[in-house]
């Protein structure tokens, strides 16, 4: 066989069935319902069926991944459209031929970002893929130079989430389709060409209102002379960008520069030649170093008192802030409480000690 002569390509419908009954006959997890976007490919050599590949929607959750991403919780909200779960891989019994799986792996991983452009409307970034290692050592991705990135935890997804019984965690790969990808999936504001039109964590309208109402009793640190917008406007920005995932100064930026002009008149931004402007990212990188802590985690508190979600359970989350260093040459640190439902934070300590 010249594997130079093997073709990949998606089925055609009148072919599912057949794909369908290969599957529950000789793969061990049987045949595999369509999860959300899904393409099923078989390779062939000269019209001879010989392997059969599913990729489908990726995993909601997965720690060992979203840590290689490095992407936050709420980023996930419209960017796990832009991952593919390589769900089944299914070498037919009277076709293993050295070297066959690999081929067919990359011939696969060669041709489906523009398929999945075809199918769905938009690229793919990156594959992933579990693999039981009480059956199997991976080798296929190994040899295909997929990165092993840990392993998953043993909960199954089932209808509605997740069941409660844990199996033997099963070891997570994945292949980035351009190199930049990590990259791509974890900046706080995602590119357009990678906007699928997915959920995203955003506030309402009230929401937007109700915040400069929560900061306005929060000391101005900054000197009279000069101020271009009120204290009370660059923090109901900065937290509005928080919430919907953003973090770091120039994040926070970069999202209250893409407000809508009637999103700015919401949160009462100066204006100026009949526009709404946004604070700068020098004016808000000065606001929150010099704010008095105690008196924002107050007003935070009491918003979400007013509009945050009821979490079941909490998380403690501690951060040392590296360039934060008080008068007295003590680094900041920060403790904070998030609820695991919400992705909100409770409450926030700040406390410096020596270097």
């Amino acid at each position: 066989m010249h594997l130079q002569s093997i073709i990949v390509r998606p089925i055609i419908k009148s072919a599912s069935p057949r794909f369908q009954k290969l599957m529950r006959d000789h793969h061990y997890l049987g045949a595999l319902p369509k999860i959300g976007n899904t393409i099923q490919y078989i390779a062939t050599y000269h019209d001879a069926w010989l392997a059969l590949i599913v990729f489908s929607a990726a995993a909601l959750k997965c720690s060992a991944r979203d840590q290689w991403i490095g992407w936050g919780y709420r980023h996930q909200y419209d960017r796990l459209n832009l991952l593919a779960n390589n769900s089944r891989f299914l070498i037919l019994p009277e076709h293993h031929h050295k070297n066959l799986a690999s081929k067919v792996l990359s011939l696969c991983q060669h041709r489906i970002q523009q398929d999945w452009i075809d199918h769905f409307g938009y690229p793919l970034l990156l594959l992933e893929t579990f693999v039981d290692p009480t059956r199997f050592c991976g080798t296929i991705y190994k040899a295909s130079n997929w990165h092993f990135v840990g392993y998953s935890k043993g909960f199954q997804r089932i209808r509605g989430g997740y069941s409660n019984i844990k199996t033997s965690g099963k070891m997570v790969f994945v292949q980035p389709l351009q190199r930049d990808a990590g990259r791509i999936l974890s900046h706080p504001i995602l590119n357009k060409r990678y906007q699928t039109g997915g959920r995203n964590m955003k506030l309402k309208a009230q929401q937007m209102k109700s915040l400069p109402t929560f900061f306005r009793k929060v000391k101005d640190p900054r000197r009279e002379q000069g101020r271009r917008h009120r204290i009370h406007v660059v923090l109901s920005i900065s937290a509005a960008a928080i919430l919907c995932g953003m973090t770091g100064y120039k994040a926070i930026s970069d999202w209250a520069k893409s407000l809508t002009q009637k999103a700015r008149a919401r949160f009462g931004c100066r204006r100026h030649d009949k526009k709404y402007i946004v604070p700068s990212e020098s004016t808000i990188r000065d606001v929150l170093v010099r704010v008095e802590p105690e008196e924002l985690d107050r007003a935070l508190q009491k918003w979400n008192e007013v509009y945050g979600a009821v979490d079941e359970s909490l998380a403690i989350d501690g951060k040392t802030m590296c360039n934060a260093i008080d008068e007295n040459g003590r680094q900041t640190h920060i403790m904070s409480a998030i609820g695991h439902q919400s992705g909100q934070c409770y409450t926030q300590k700040k406390l410096a000690r020596s270097l």
